[in-house]
């Protein structure tokens, strides 16, 4: 009997065993992994961050690190990569294989993926498990560009609403048949009309998702106890998204149509496109002081990042029953001891999955007994 999707059921999902075949440093590796929280030690450079990042390759997308595939392949290796997870949910047992192996293309068109031993699109993925990380490149998230931002919030409204990334696609494929058009010099204005209609359909369904899910997260986030991860404030900058709750998505389609059309003297001047969601932000605060989150200490910025991605989890299981799996990487050597330990416990009360790492297993000393532990080595995992 072939299982139903994740959305079906209600619980946490979490990988039972994971296959890497010739993934970054590692020619052959197999896993039996547990429930609930598990802790990867080991030195740096050991592979620790490259088993999140195989774990991280189970949702759409090239994963935490965002590299190009070709480089994901093992060097020295006869080319491509290939994962295997074996996992279980609510809705039973289910198998996903994804890779480049033998796929002919390296690239990012050039990721295969089977669900259950049947051919699948990547999106289809979300159907079955939601994958969320924080990793150490994202200690500049508040302080970085608004593409960081704007990414990170994306990832977070696919956890909840897949469709959220075929609209993100289908905006982005338009947008970019707009800027042809602009490169070019074309002045054909039925062109230019029927792009940007759909630019217009596809960009005011995105705002619309960021914002409910901004909203939706902020009242999770005031839930938040006084204590180790500060409350943060919430808000969208970008025309389209503090428009949406205003007026009528289909007003916002027209107003950002006619805005796109007005515009595109402008663009072909500045050869792309200045208006849309591609150019909305973030904003986040730090509530208790009152303060943008980029001018807090990268000690308070962390524990920010930490309780939206935790209320973010905590939202994903009351809304849908579906607790992503958390990747946290050297998350414990970026928090005192006060927080490492209430992160421990808000993780044990999820249920959730949750892999962390570490270079010292010492910080994670409090959760021996509640924890699989495991040693990674250069290509080599062993249990602690």
């Amino acid at each position: 009997m072939t299982p139903t999707p994740a959305a079906d059921g209600a619980g946490p999902v979490h990988i039972r065993k994971l296959k890497l075949t010739d993934f970054r440093n590692y020619a052959a590796l197999a896993l039996d992994l547990a429930p609930g929280l598990v802790v990867f030690s080991g030195d740096n450079g050991a592979g620790k961050t490259n088993l999140l990042e195989a774990i991280s390759l189970l949702t759409p997308g090239r994963g935490l690190r965002r590299a190009p595939y070709g480089e994901v392949a093992r060097e020295g290796g006869p080319g491509g990569f290939a994962l295997h997870a074996a996992l279980d949910g609510p809705q039973g047992s289910f198998e996903i294989g994804t890779g480049t192996a033998g796929a002919g293309i390296i690239g990012e068109g050039g990721r295969r993926v089977r669900i259950n031993a049947a051919q699948a699109a990547a999106e289809d993925l979300l159907d079955w498990l939601r994958v969320l990380w924080i990793t150490p490149a994202m200690d500049a998230l508040f302080t970085g560009p608004a593409g960081d931002r704007r990414r990170f919030l994306d990832r977070l409204v696919m956890a909840i609403d897949p469709g959220h990334g075929r609209r993100a696609q289908d905006y982005e494929k338009t947008m970019r048949g707009r800027n042809r058009l602009l490169a070019e010099g074309s002045r054909d204005g039925a062109f230019f009309d029927a792009i940007e209609t759909q630019m217009a359909e596809s960009g005011t369904a995105i705002a619309a998702a960021r914002a409910e899910m901004v909203g939706l997260l902020a009242a999770m986030v005031g839930r938040l106890p006084d204590g180790p991860f500060p409350q943060a404030e919430l808000a969208l900058n970008g025309p389209l998204e503090t428009m949406v709750g205003h007026a009528p998505a289909v007003e916002i389609e027209e107003r950002f149509r006619v805005a796109l059309a007005g515009g595109r003297e402008r663009d072909r001047a500045a050869g792309r496109t200045l208006d849309g969601p591609h150019r909305s932000d973030l904003i986040v605060r730090h509530r208790p002081k009152s303060m943008p989150a980029a001018q807090c200490s990268t000690g308070e910025q962390k524990a920010l990042l930490v309780g939206i991605v935790l209320s973010h989890a905590r939202l994903a299981g009351e809304m849908s029953g579906d607790v992503p799996i958390l990747l946290l990487d050297e998350i414990a050597a970026h928090l005192d001891a006060g927080r490492r330990a209430a992160l421990f416990s808000i993780l044990e009360d999820l249920g959730c999955q949750s892999f962390m790492t570490g270079t010292d297993a010492a910080l994670f000393s409090s959760i021996a007994g509640r924890a699989q532990f495991l040693t990674v080595d250069h290509g080599s995992v062993w249990r602690s």
